[in-house]
């Protein structure tokens, strides 16, 4: 099966040139501007919500949930297509605990860096270069994770 996958990734990659991912690289650079002006990379609005003292971040968070719940409603029922064709599959996801302590990590992470995953890349890309040390440990995380993943509790 796996040499399947690389048989079909490899003619995928035959077929899309490095300039095809330039789209993905504007759209990286567009989210990272309104990032900034909505202020969402700002430590001071991260230590403002994690210390209840303002809802500017829960409004973001919460409008990116309320369009996220819509738009995977408006997949499922009109049953859309990916670009190419295919179908778009949400698999169901059983809940466990560990996702209660990856929450609580990811959580402590964020509010003692002021920065999760997403944001630091426009961090680093408004002259924060301090987070390259956040963007090098959340990556040394994701390896230990990945590592020790077998023998984590799932």
């Amino acid at each position: 099966m796996k040499n399947n996958n690389v048989a079909c990734n490899n003619e995928i990659s035959a077929q899309h040139k490095w300039y095809h991912n330039l789209k993905y690289l504007l759209v990286g650079i567009l989210f990272g501007i309104v990032f900034v002006k909505a202020e969402i990379i700002s430590w001071f609005r991260i230590q403002e919500m994690f210390r209840l003292q303002s809802f500017h971040m829960y409004g973001v968070i919460g409008s990116a949930v309320l369009t996220g719940m819509i738009s995977v409603w408006l997949i499922k029922k009109f049953k859309i297509k990916t670009l190419n064709g295919e179908p778009v599959t949400i698999a169901p996801k059983e809940f466990n605990k560990g996702q209660i302590f990856g929450g609580l990590i990811f959580g402590f992470g964020w509010a003692i860096t002021g920065a999760c995953p997403g944001p630091l890349f426009a961090q680093i890309g408004t002259g924060a270069f301090a987070v390259i040390i956040t963007l090098l440990s959340a990556i040394l995380g994701t390896w230990v994770y990945g590592y020790f993943r077998d023998q984590l509790p799932h």
